[in-house]
């Protein structure tokens, strides 16, 4: 298997078959093997039996459904684990940042797969030169998501990645496993966490420009934000600690 892509889902039923269909469209035209694996997060709506119905006409996907709420990172890292190809991506289910940017990913991995010089996870920004932004959320979201930027960088030493938290993140399988086998955090959290687990162990990481559209029905509130700010403490503390 070359290609596993883990879409998280969490009350998703309206808006994940034209995901599915889009990221199928794309890799259908591949010459490489690949598979999807939907990880659903205890949602309340019928996003598993959308999936489900999607799944029984499309043997390269597959559901992962969970009964109950464990958080985002949770279900990313049961399907970065339970994946098999040698290179793992893992995406938003609204789309925001559309599949067909991993064509601007694959030379940056490919190089160190090479044994040449060059990167064991490429993640997409909204914070680098060439990215653009279509966003929708309110305005404290936008100050908040601002200023959480620089606590993130600033507190897990990852001051030269300037944007953690996109949902657009491709690894080498060695990498991905080597890290989200130690990944501690469930929530929104956990991107910070990954990145600072690699950096830690020496992987190389390369941010790369992404075109993000932000349709404005996002699961991060308020007090999302409040429980991210904590466990970015967490992860803090584990640096200096248990890692």
């Amino acid at each position: 298997m070359y290609l596993s892509v883990i879409i998280p889902a969490y009350n998703e039923a309206n808006r994940i078959t034209e995901t599915l269909v889009s990221i199928k469209e794309y890799l259908s035209s591949k010459s490489y093997d690949w598979e999807v694996l939907v990880v659903n997060d205890g949602s309340k709506d019928n996003t598993a039996d959308v999936v489900n119905e999607f799944v029984s006409q499309n043997p390269n996907f597959r559901l992962i459904d969970n009964k109950k709420n464990h958080g985002k990172g949770y279900v990313v890292r049961q399907g970065i684990l339970e994946a098999k190809g040698d290179f793992r991506l893992f995406t938003d289910s609204d789309n925001s940042t559309s599949i067909d940017h991993l064509e601007k990913f694959w030379p940056y991995i490919l190089r160190q797969a090479q044994d040449k010089e060059g990167y064991d996870i490429v993640i997409g920004s909204i914070e680098v030169e060439g990215a653009q932004i279509f966003e929708h959320a309110q305005w404290y979201r936008r100050w908040l998501g601002r200023v959480s930027k620089y606590l993130i960088r600033l507190l897990t030493g990852l001051w030269e990645i300037h944007d953690t938290q996109r949902g657009f993140k491709l690894f080498s399988s060695k990498a991905a496993l080597d890290i989200f086998q130690k990944v501690k955090i469930d929530r929104f959290g956990f991107d910070f966490e990954v990145l600072a687990l690699a950096r830690k162990k020496g992987y190389k990481i390369k941010e790369v420009p992404v075109i993000w559209s932000n349709p404005g029905e996002s699961k991060v509130n308020l007090k999302s934000y409040l429980a991210t700010f904590l466990e970015l403490v967490k992860v803090r503390w584990y640096l200096w600690t248990n890692y």
